[in-house]
């Protein structure tokens, strides 16, 4: 069962840029000829929406045993309070007040953010900065699973 799962998709209005990278490879080559120009748009296009799609492809899923962050995996077991970051909480969070051990899921185009501490006395990470769209909820779906697995030991 997932509890909570959100994909961290760029804004739609990124994908202006895919349209935009295409334009620009269709002038490169317009004066080789029209066939050229049009393969070098659909190429071009194509890559850049490939690229946009990729980076927005990173996830944050909650299942009843683990978070997954993009590629980690983490037992719910080694994570202790999650808390929600609202803009200049988050910002300052990622910059001045940043532990370089930290693992970020940073998406610079998610502006609010979950800070989730790392209890596992073998794992040298403090906390994990999560971008989320959602910060209040994902707090409150961790810490809700947490307070059950305490309550079940």
């Amino acid at each position: 069962m997932q509890a909570y799962n959100e994909r961290l998709s760029v804004p739609t209005s990124w994908w202006w840029l895919a349209a935009g990278s295409g334009l620009v490879g269709a002038i490169m080559l317009l004066p080789v000829g029209p066939a050229a120009a049009g393969v070098a748009f659909v190429v071009a296009a194509a890559l850049a929406a490939w690229m946009l799609s990729s980076y927005g492809s990173a996830r944050l899923r909650v299942t009843e045993a683990h978070l997954e962050a993009g590629r980690a995996r983490l037992p719910l077991a080694a994570l202790g309070d999650a808390t929600a970051l609202d803009r200049e909480a988050a910002r300052a969070l990622r910059m001045e007040d940043a532990d370089p051990r930290a693992f970020m899921l940073l998406r610079s185009y998610v502006p609010t953010a979950v800070r989730v501490d790392v209890t596992d006395p073998d794992d040298p990470t403090p906390y994990l900065y999560l971008s989320t769209r959602n910060p209040a909820r994902l707090a409150e779906v961790l810490d809700a699973l947490r307070r059950r697995d305490a309550h079940r030991t």
